[in-house]
């Protein structure tokens, strides 16, 4: 990794750290909490590669994974709190692989709308979407198998899912789309 790569790569990893562990990140709601961790890890996937994206998101799970186990100053999610003290691995896999697949869906879906050009400024926010819908589907996804696979009471999960979930991802997407697509192509206009 050249140096330039590297001390961006730096300057995410910082983003997401400051992210994580503020009320900025992570934003409670009633019972789950709305996220804005995927904005440095959607920027850096998109600026820097797939590579530093995976890492990104590595640190995005990490984070996920402190407040899901209380060891962060943010508040621990009353959905994920069950899942913690029933099974931590399955627990550890709510909050690391929906992460992880964030910059790879943001890597691929960038890909295929730009139809091979190295920098597409229509594809960006095609690709900016990916990233929370990903994170939104696949997290809320896995919460409900787990929830079915752990035997907890999910009768109220579902209304949370598609009622809370489903407004906060679209809320996700829109915030996406709305702030990465000027700050990468504003990064490639740089030579970032």
């Amino acid at each position: 990794m050249n140096t330039r790569k590297l001390t961006l790569t730096a300057l995410f990893v910082a983003l997401v750290l400051l992210l994580g562990l503020t009320p900025l990140g992570l934003i409670p709601l009633v019972v789950i909490n709305l996220t804005t961790l995927f904005l440095p890890v959607v920027v850096g996937t998109l600026v820097l590669g797939l590579k530093p994206g995976l890492f990104l998101g590595f640190c995005f799970g990490a984070m996920s994974a402190l407040s899901a186990f209380g060891l962060s100053p943010v508040a621990q999610s009353t959905l994920v709190a069950p899942i913690v003290a029933e099974s931590p691995i399955l627990a550890l896999l709510l909050c690391f692989v929906p992460r992880m697949l964030v910059p790879v869906s943001c890597h691929l879906v960038y890909r295929l709308a730009s139809r091979g050009k190295e920098r597409s400024l229509k594809a960006l926010p095609f690709a900016a979407a990916a990233g929370p819908l990903t994170n939104t589907i696949l997290y809320l996804g896995l919460m409900l198998v787990f929830y079915g696979l752990l035997g907890l009471d999910n009768e109220n999960l579902l209304g949370v899912i598609f009622g809370l979930g489903g407004l906060g991802g679209l809320g996700e997407m829109v915030l996406s789309i709305v702030l990465t697509t000027p700050i990468v192509a504003a990064l490639w206009k740089i030579g970032a």
